[in-house]
């Protein structure tokens, strides 16, 4: 069980570790290759491969952490307290993001799917970086008082649904909808995926069948 959990976060600082080599190889004016990034990351050039195709990608990747704003960021002034435009907000964020690096991220798509295809090169590496959840989750802190945390996390992955490239895919590849449209039908999705988890939270829960039992009227003898 250890080993098996520790798989996946040893992937994870694999995957940091060579993003934080080739920021630094950037940082001091290089177009570092594959080879480059994996030396200063430590690792074998097979094993940075199983990561990321080429250097291109892990420089392109390395630009949407700079350009993608961090939780902290986004809400550094504390941010309205309204849920609906907090999350709003980061899909706003986020589909700026995207539609400034829209080549770069469909190519990331691509990539993600032919690793899907593929059992023993997806057993290996994750596929993707999340960086929508964290945002999401920081948007919501307004109302974890009010939602348990099973109806907090179901709310976060079904509005990580609706934000990134996945919903620009489907609005302009499948919808054909414009950029104005396609962020309207996305806001409109968060406000009612948000509302809708409030007002579950308000209902009163339904009486136990004990408690039902208790109060049926006796039966007269």
């Amino acid at each position: 069980m250890t080993t098996a959990a520790g798989r996946p976060n040893q992937r994870s600082r694999t995957r940091k570790d060579l993003l934080q080599a080739a920021a630094r190889l950037l940082k001091e004016g290089r177009r570092p290759s594959l080879e480059e990034i994996a030396e200063a990351a430590l690792v074998s050039r097979a094993t940075a491969y199983r990561y990321f195709p080429t250097a291109d990608a892990i420089l392109f990747e390395v630009s949407l952490d700079v350009a993608t704003p961090s939780p902290e960021a986004l809400f550094a002034d504390g941010g309205d307290a309204d849920p609906v435009r907090r999350v709003q907000q980061v899909d706003t964020a986020l589909h700026d993001v995207i539609l400034a690096n829209e080549a770069a991220l469909r190519m990331v798509l691509v990539h993600s799917i032919q690793k899907a295809m593929e059992p023993a090169a997806r057993a290996k590496a994750p596929a993707r970086q999340n960086r929508r959840s964290p945002l999401i989750d920081k948007a919501l802190e307004p109302v974890r008082g009010q939602l348990g945390p099973k109806a907090l996390a179901r709310l976060s992955r079904a509005l990580a649904l609706i934000i990134g490239p996945e919903g620009m895919v489907v609005t302009k590849d499948v919808l054909r909808l414009d950029d104005g449209e396609a962020r309207g039908v996305k806001q409109w999705a968060i406000a009612a995926l948000v509302e809708a988890a409030l007002a579950e939270a308000r209902r009163p829960a339904p009486p136990s069948r004990r408690a039902r039992a208790g109060t049926a009227r006796p039966q007269q003898e």
